[in-house]
C-alpha cells in the first residue's frame, strides 16, 4: 500500500484528530495474524438490554445533549428519532483489532470527541440512540487476515443494538439511520440487510451515510428501494459526502475513492461516489458559496465542550463524487497529513446546516406520513 493508500485507508476509517492515552500504536504496527487467532477479537459482547452499553437513548442523551453556542435547542418532544454508529476511535496496534466498549477511558473519548461533536446534530429533530460497540481498529485494516473478521464482529453488535433499538425503544416510530467513517459501513449494511425492502423502509426519514465511499452505481445494484437523496426535502433516501481541502490533488483522492466499486463491477458508469452538498442537500445545486453556510464548529474533536457556532466560512463544491471545501483559516480545522483529507471535520463543517435539514426532513415525512 503506497503511501496516500494508507493516508486514504486512515482517512476512511479514523474520526479523531488526536488520540489519547487509549490508542496503543500506529496501524502501521501492525502484524499478520494466524488464521485461528480470532481470540484477539474476543473482547466480551454487551448486553443492549443494558442502558450503559449505550452512549445515548435508554438513560438519556447523555453526551449527545452537547450543543455549541448558537445552535437551534433541541427538540423537547421529538416524533422522531436518530440510530447513531460511531467511528473509529481506536487505531489499535499488534495483535489489537477490536476496541473495548467498556474502557471507560476510551468511551470518554468515544463520548467527547465524537457523539457531542457529530450525534448532537440530530437532536434539534430527534431522540439520539448511539450504542457502544466492539468497533474495529484502525489497525485492523491493515491486516487482510483479520480485517473482515473484525469488521463482521463490529457490524454483529450495531445489529443486535438496531435489534434492541427497535424492540424496546422506537415503538413503531419513524427515525434516521446516521453514522460516519466505519459507522457509516455499517449504517450502510444495516441498510442494505435490515432495512431495504422491509417495512422498517416505511419508516426511514433518511439516512446521512457520512465518510463513506458509496457509488452512484450502488443505487439499482446494491440498493434496489432506497435512492439518493435529489433534494432537501426527499425521505427514505440516502446523504452522503466526504470533505477534501481545495487545493489537494482531486485526482488521486478520486481513484482511491472510486476503487471498490470498480473492483466489484469493473471500470463502468456509475463509480462516480455519491456526493449530496451539505450546504444545499440539492444535487441540482452542487456548490454553494460561504454565505449559505448556517454555521460550523471550529477546533480539532477532542475533550470538553464544543466552539461556538461559526457561519458564512465554509464553501463547499461537489467535484467528482468529492465535496470540496474552502474554509476560514481561522476554524482551525486541520487535513489528515498527506492528501487534504477533512475527515474529522465531515460534520463539524456543516453542523448547522446538517441539524436545519434533519428537522426539515423529520417534518416533511410527518407531513406526508402521519403516525
Amino acid at each position: 500500500m503506497n503511501k496516500f493508500r494508507m493516508l486514504s485507508a486512515i482517512a476512511l476509517l479514523t474520526a479523531t484528530a488526536s488520540v489519547p492515552s487509549v490508542a496503543r500504536a500506529e496501524p502501521s504496527s501492525a502484524v499478520m495474524a494466524p488464521l485461528d487467532d480470532a481470540r484477539t477479537l474476543a473482547v466480551p459482547p454487551l448486553d443492549y438490554a443494558d442502558p450503559t452499553s449505550w452512549i445515548a437513548g435508554p438513560a438519556g442523551p447523555g453526551p449527545s445533549a452537547a450543543l455549541p453556542r448558537g445552535a437551534t435547542p433541541a427538540a423537547r418532544d421529538p416524533a422522531a428519532d436518530v440510530f447513531f454508529i460511531h467511528p473509529t476511535t481506536d487505531r489499535g496496534g499488534p495483535n489489537k483489532w477490536t476496541m473495548d466498549p467498556r474502557d471507560a477511558a476510551a468511551g470518554k473519548w468515544v463520548d467527547e470527541s465524537v457523539v457531542a461533536r457529530q450525534a448532537s446534530v440530530f437532536s434539534g429533530c430527534c431522540r439520539v440512540f448511539a450504542p457502544r460497540y466492539r468497533a474495529a481498529t484502525a489497525a485492523a485494516l491493515f491486516n487482510p487476515v483479520m480485517r473482515d473478521k473484525a469488521f463482521d464482529l463490529a457490524y454483529g453488535d450495531v445489529e443486535r443494538a438496531f435489534d434492541e433499538f427497535l424492540a424496546r425503544y422506537s415503538d413503531g416510530r419513524p427515525f434516521i439511520i446516521a453514522g460516519h467513517s466505519q459507522g457509516s459501513l455499517h449504517a450502510a449494511r444495516l441498510l442494505e440487510t435490515r432495512i431495504e425492502g422491509t417495512p422498517l423502509q416505511r419508516r426511514l426519514v433518511a439516512a446521512y451515510v457520512v465518510g463513506m465511499n458509496l457509488a452512484e452505481g450502488d443505487f439499482g445494484r446494491r440498493f434496489h428501494h432506497i435512492g439518493i437523496c435529489r433534494t432537501p426535502r426527499e425521505t427514505g433516501c440516502v446523504v452522503q459526502w466526504n470533505s477534501l481541502l481545495a487545493g489537494s490533488e482531486l485526482t488521486k483522492v478520486v481513484a482511491y475513492s472510486q476503487s471498490s466499486f470498480i473492483q466489484k463491477y469493473g471500470d463502468i458508469p456509475g463509480k462516480q461516489t455519491v456526493c449530496v452538498n451539505p450546504l444545499t442537500f440539492d444535487v441540482n445545486r452542487p456548490a454553494a458559496p460561504a454565505s449559505a453556510s448556517l454555521g460550523a464548529v471550529s477546533g480539532a474533536p477532542g475533550f470538553g465542550p464544543l466552539d461556538p457556532l461559526r457561519s458564512g466560512a465554509v464553501a463547499a463544491r461537489c467535484d467528482q463524487g468529492e465535496l470540496v471545501v474552502t474554509i476560514a483559516p481561522d476554524l482551525s480545522l486541520d487535513p489528515l497529513p498527506g492528501g487534504g483529507v477533512m475527515r474529522y471535520h465531515d460534520y463539524g463543517l456543516f453542523y448547522a446546516d446538517i441539524r436545519a435539514n434533519a428537522v426539515l426532513r423529520v417534518a416533511e415525512y410527518l407531513k406526508s406520513s402521519p403516525r
